[in-house]
């Protein structure tokens, strides 16, 4: 049956019956292509086009729409009764949300719900993909090279995307405006991306719904917004409306409201060093051959000294991120990793340096950790791990601290009041803290019926650990910047470009975009590496244009110079008038993937930051309206 809805300027065409669905605005088609299907738990998808289905309008007082719903598929007797429904609506704002429905499901039998994707189309020069990929990438349309091979499922709330948000425009030349339409996860927690593209074809995203604790349960969403005069920007502008208007998005100002230590982040570099390393015999990074590198430390004395020589050098302001604080040194014992590194000072030693951070105005930053669980922790119980469907527990052996598995989230935010209540019990005052992975690895799933969580839950529980500590006044921050994340964190690691070779300086694959800056940058600050010691560096893109481009402060390594503190010192200035404003747009100036310009907003008007990367180093232009 086909049906013919006309609703706040949109229309939509829909025969689910022949998974026909298309969205016209202002003249202007798209049309959503295959099918929908079921992914069994054994690994086998099973096409809506092999159920038998029914379609009907539905009609709210804010939205018109179809629903189709489908039943009898050809599966093993189990799922017999299973019935899945489809609605696809237009909405008052002019969104299409597309959503799924289980019923009858049995308890473990489905593993995943595929929706149809957008039928994309353009050739090459006249259009281009938008991916959430880290900081964020472009592909152009029928390009040779993408960030996955042919077929890749991307996860949401990881690396593949930091925001539950991708976008395709067409009709567009040089990277610039067209028919475009943002896709945005409404459920994302257990959300994922089926990336299609064989070099020099056509570029498919299908949205993946995987199941939480074992059944696909609740209902899932997307939403698309399609306009005709649409670009990168405007998708990221178009995500940004949707959590601000969800109370979702909070800015850089309501966190100073919160936690004041906060506001000494702007224009301030980060000092990243450590104190000791002990490497386990049973870690992927112990030395055999050169026993003596697995062991070694720096006192909390000789830190102070560090810290005393910068500001003699005239390094005003300084976030200290201090590593390898615990008792067996860093990545080791957590989430129980005390007390501090005997050998260096112990707590006497650690408080002499927090205090004398302070001395010159200087922030006393560290690293800790609630996700790793380690086995010769103090109060290791397996009991207290994230189980799997399976009855088993995650296990990994990479790290310095060797053997360990998963904390489960809901016992972290417990860890975090005990730990910084002996930390004042020791008379240490710390003024920020990183909690490791929480804003980069994958959200947890845990099946102790003791404690169970799903995803969700998940990251409810890290950003509870986030929030204890800003209510204690204590500056937030996390590795990377996955946006459920980031409303209670202030500073992150680093919210690096795609490279293919991650680790490494490398070519990225498409072109660089500051997507995540363009909807985050006034709520997150963000440290960029201009020395590259962690390898996220581009080739052809200057670090330092890098952090000027995206509005960002850099870290300050502590043996730098005199020369290399006056060249950083322009970057922390530039950061402290813009670092809590909105990147307003960001262009490819004609189309040229080497020559970009970033515009942020001022209370009194906007600064304009034009880098050309064609050179060696880059040529860099700041103009200030």
């Amino acid at each position: 049956m086909k049906h013919e809805i006309h609703f706040a300027d949109v229309t939509l065409t829909s025969a689910p019956e022949a998974f026909l669905t298309s969205v016209t605005v202002e003249g202007k088609t798209r049309e959503f292509t295959g099918t929908p299907f079921l992914r069994l738990k054994s690994g086998e998808e099973i096409g809506f086009d092999k159920a038998v289905c029914r379609s009907f309008p539905i009609r709210t007082g804010t939205t018109e729409g179809v629903r189709a719903v489908f039943e009898d598929f050809p599966l093993p007797e189990r799922f017999k009764g299973l019935k899945v429904t489809l609605d696809t609506e237009i909405l008052t704002d002019g969104f299409l949300r597309v959503s799924v429905l289980t019923e009858n499901e049995p308890e473990d039998g489905l593993a995943a719900i595929g929706l149809q994707p957008l039928a994309f189309g353009a050739k090459k020069g006249t259009g281009y993909t938008v991916l959430p990929r880290m900081q964020g990438v472009i592909l152009p349309a029928e390009c040779e090279e993408t960030p996955f091979e042919g077929h890749y499922e991307g996860v949401v709330f990881e690396r593949n995307a930091y925001m539950p948000l991708y976008g395709q425009v067409t009709d567009a030349s040089d990277f610039g405006k067209g028919f475009g339409c943002a896709a945005i996860f409404e459920t994302p927690y257990d959300a994922r991306y089926l990336f299609d593209h064989d070099p020099g074809s056509d570029t498919l995203i299908t949205p993946l719904f995987v199941a939480s604790l074992g059944r696909i349960g609740y209902k899932r969403s997307m939403l698309y917004k399609f306009e005709t005069a649409c670009d990168y920007t405007r998708i990221a502008k178009i995500y940004r409306t949707y959590l601000r208007e969800r109370g979702i998005f909070r800015s850089l100002r309501e966190k100073i409201e919160r936690t004041p230590a906060v506001a000494g982040l702007l224009g301030t570099p980060v000092v990243h060093t450590d104190i000791a390393v002990h490497i386990s015999p049973d870690s992927y990074y112990y030395h055999k051959d050169n026993p003596e590198k697995n062991d070694h430390f720096t006192t909390f004395a000789k830190r102070a000294d560090d810290l005393r020589r910068l500001r003699e050098m005239g390094v005003v302001k300084a976030y200290l991120h201090l590593d390898g604080w615990g008792n067996h040194g860093y990545d080791n014992l957590h989430p129980s990793p005390f007390p501090p590194f005997e050998a260096a000072g112990g707590a006497e030693g650690m408080k002499a340096l927090s205090e004398t951070c302070r001395e010159p105005g200087y922030t006393f930053g560290i690293h800790d950790q609630y996700r790793d669980y380690y086995y010769d922790a103090p109060d290791f119980d397996m009991d207290n791990a994230v189980q799997n469907e399976d009855g088993s527990h995650p296990y990994c052996d990479v790290w310095y601290g060797g053997k360990h598995t998963w904390l489960c989230s809901k016992l972290a935010p417990e860890y975090v009041r005990h730990n910084y209540d002996h930390f004042n019990a020791l008379g240490i005052r710390i003024d920020g803290t990183y909690l490791d992975v929480f804003s980069v690895v994958f959200l947890d799933e845990c099946f102790n019926p003791h404690h169970r969580a799903t995803r969700e839950d998940c990251a409810k529980a890290r950003r509870e650990c986030f929030e204890l500590l800003n209510a204690r006044n204590i500056i937030t921050s996390s590795e990377e910047t996955v946006d459920c994340m980031v409303p209670s964190i202030a500073l992150c690691h680093h919210a690096p470009f795609y490279i293919g070779d991650a680790g490494k300086e490398g070519e990225i694959v498409g072109i660089p975009i500051p997507l995540f800056n363009l909807v985050w940058h006034d709520s997150m600050v963000i440290p960029w590496d201009t020395d590259n010691d962690w390898g996220y560096l581009p080739n052809g893109y200057d670090a330092l244009g890098l952090a000027y481009l995206n509005g960002g402060t850099t870290y300050l390594p502590l043996d730098s110079d005199e020369e290399k503190i006056a060249r950083l010192e322009k970057v922390w200035a530039l950061h402290k008038k813009i670092g809590d404003r909105e990147l307003l747009r960001h262009e490819l100036v004609g189309g040229d993937p080497k020559l970009q310009r970033s515009v942020f907003a001022r209370p009194d008007g906007e600064i304009t930051i034009t880098v050309d990367f064609h050179a060696e180093k880059a040529s860099i232009t700041v103009f200030e309206e």
